[in-house]
């Protein structure tokens, strides 16, 4: 009960926020495209609501490096209020979804932009949840032994956590023999994933960043799995791929099974990627579009919008209870496959 009281006043939460902004166009056509594309995208700034006209966000540092003039640091907020849409000849370019661009003999150059984001102000924020979570309930490890009752409450709840994914899932991949070493990387990959998820359902600060929706994100976690496993492939994992037990005539003089194994290796990473991306992003997009449909039918005429509304508004609350299970589900496929992968690259020998 208390879970479905929290999932209708995120909705609600999400509900008054586009309502807010919609209702800044002064009835204007409601631009769906591009709320759901501004929700789900990065930017320099965290947008936290619009209430009457007023643009209320976190401005967030951008530092960039231009060739011409060296480096720059300045708050979002030069862009928007004050300075004009240009601040020391940089400029948010709308044709790069609203990328810093500078005019160089009158022509928009990409400078090299390091600048904090939404997406990576909510890394840290889950980098320091994490901390926190972790440094708490190691203390609590630290003055008991093994004598000691089982922990209780949020202590109790991490631990059941730690030991389904180490037992069940890392140990039963990678086997009794080598899943020590992996399981720091595969755990953090999990809780670093699962709370991601979670923040992002959250509509407002500090939630609602589409980091696991953003690919750039999910290829990063997909490379290091990468070189995780091929770093610590053994020798049986690599004469598998360059010479792996199969007739002959498949191997040479044509190497046709050598070639479909050595793109195996970037095909599952791959696989990876796109899997975490789109599912997380398609989710974020279903539930923006169907809040969307309550202002369009509005419009529409207060007959066809008071029905919808409330069908939509039941569509948020299912959906932002599937989203709590997909958050968890996609933590967990990463973590499975993750692991698989590692196991794969630690064959034992088979000749006798």
């Amino acid at each position: 009960m208390k879970q479905r009281l929290h999932i209708l006043l995120l909705s609600l939460c999400l509900t008054v926020s586009l309502t807010a902004e919609a209702a800044s166009e002064d009835n204007e056509r409601i631009d769906v495209k591009g709320i759901v594309l501004g929700h789900l995208g990065d930017a320099y700034d965290w947008h936290i609501l619009t209430w009457n006209d007023r643009h209320i966000s976190l401005p967030l540092p951008c530092i960039v490096y231009s060739e011409h003039s060296g480096w720059h640091l300045f708050l979002s907020s030069v862009f928007h209020h004050g300075t004009g849409r240009a601040h020391e000849g940089f400029f948010l370019n709308p044709d790069d979804n609203g990328k810093i661009y500078e005019y160089v003999d009158g022509t928009p150059v990409k400078p090299w932009d390091i600048s904090i984001t939404k997406d990576v102000l909510q890394i840290w924020i889950v980098a320091a949840l994490l901390l926190f979570i972790f440094l708490h309930t190691a203390r609590w490890y630290k003055y008991r032994d093994a004598g000691s009752p089982a922990p209780k409450g949020f202590t109790g709840f991490i631990e059941m956590f730690v030991m389904m994914i180490n037992d069940e899932v890392i140990k039963g991949a990678i086997g009794e023999k080598h899943y020590r070493r992996f399981a720091p990387y595969l755990l953090t990959c999990f809780f670093f994933i699962f709370l991601t998820n979670l923040l992002g359902l959250l509509p407002i600060f500090p939630g609602g960043a589409n980091v696991t929706g953003n690919i750039t994100i999910t290829f990063f976690l997909s490379v290091c799995t990468f070189l995780v496993v091929n770093f610590s492939g053994n020798k049986e994992y690599w004469k598998e791929i360059f010479w792996p037990e199969v007739p002959t005539w498949l191997k040479a003089p044509v190497p046709i099974m050598p070639v479909i194994e050595f793109f195996g290796i970037f095909t599952k990473p791959f696989a990876l990627m796109v899997r975490l991306f789109a599912n997380m992003l398609g989710g974020h997009a279903i539930i923006l579009s169907l809040t969307c449909v309550i202002f369009i039918t509005c419009q529409i005429g207060a007959g066809l919008g008071a029905p919808m509304t409330v069908t939509s508004f039941a569509l948020m609350i299912f959906m932002n209870c599937l989203e709590l299970l997909v958050a968890f589900i996609q933590a967990y496929v990463f973590t499975m496959l993750s692991a698989i992968f590692i196991g794969l690259a630690l064959p034992e020998h088979h000749g006798h």
